[in-house]
């Protein structure tokens, strides 16, 4: 119980120093935690223990004040039945005498479970308060812990960037760029060139053939230019 106290005391010095030296305070909170619901389990069957003795207490309480009645009643009933004349005086008083003595120690017996039974009463009270009181805490604590851990967790993955980035030189990192720039530009250029020398190239025939081909023209365009009256040079003629 202290221990846990320590770990979350979070606005005591004593307790952050104690903290900076364990290896994995989470671990730890976690191993309170676990020991406080062990603490929680005990006093659970402490309390039904004493819930026992305090329910035994109660009926010995009415089973005492059952038989002080009792006894109280049958000693008047000896009375009675020596006014009436079913009794001997003598022995009905003696009988009524031992049965009173009998009633105050039955009285006696019921005072006796009624204290048992209210100290016992009380001690579960007390137990039921302090139970309820650590569930609470063991819930806050536990809620706390969920919320450290996720800050932790937040906390490493923001440090890890941070010290990524602290590393990174910006400078070294343009001139690789440019570096990188300057050698696609370079093998772009070298592809172009490439693509260049692949083109096909035209023989001194396929020149000639080509300029034989465009002067002389085909016999069909002729025949097709003098059907619709056109000069070889695409003008209508005169005849049209």
């Amino acid at each position: 119980m202290n221990l846990f106290k320590r770990l979350f005391k979070f606005g005591s010095a004593e307790a952050h120093a104690a903290i900076d030296k364990m290896e994995d305070p989470i671990k730890m909170s976690e191993q309170a935690i676990r020991d406080l619901k062990g603490d929680l389990d005990n006093s659970l069957q402490s309390l039904a223990e004493v819930k026992v003795i305090a329910i035994r207490s109660r009926r010995e309480t009415e089973q005492a004040g059952a038989e002080a009645d009792d006894y109280k009643h049958k000693a008047m009933r000896l009375l009675q039945r020596a006014s009436s004349g079913e009794l001997e005086q003598e022995e009905a008083d003696r009988l009524a005498s031992r049965a009173l003595e009998q009633q105050t120690q039955a009285q006696s017996n019921a005072e006796r479970a009624r204290g048992e039974r209210d100290k016992y009463d009380r001690m579960a009270a007390d137990l039921e308060y302090r139970i309820q009181d650590l569930r609470s805490q063991i819930t806050q604590w536990e809620n706390e812990l969920k919320t450290l851990k996720a800050r932790a967790k937040v906390s490493s993955a923001t440090k890890k960037i941070n010290r990524q980035m602290a590393q990174i030189d910006s400078s070294s990192t343009i001139a690789t760029l440019e570096k990188m720039r300057t050698r696609v530009e370079e093998e772009e250029a070298l592809a172009e060139s490439y693509g260049d020398m692949a083109k096909p190239t035209h023989s001194l025939d396929d020149e000639i053939d080509q300029a034989l081909g465009s002067s002389g023209g085909s016999a069909s365009l002729d025949a097709l230019k003098q059907e619709m009256g056109l000069n070889g040079d695409g003008n209508r003629s005169d005849k049209a």
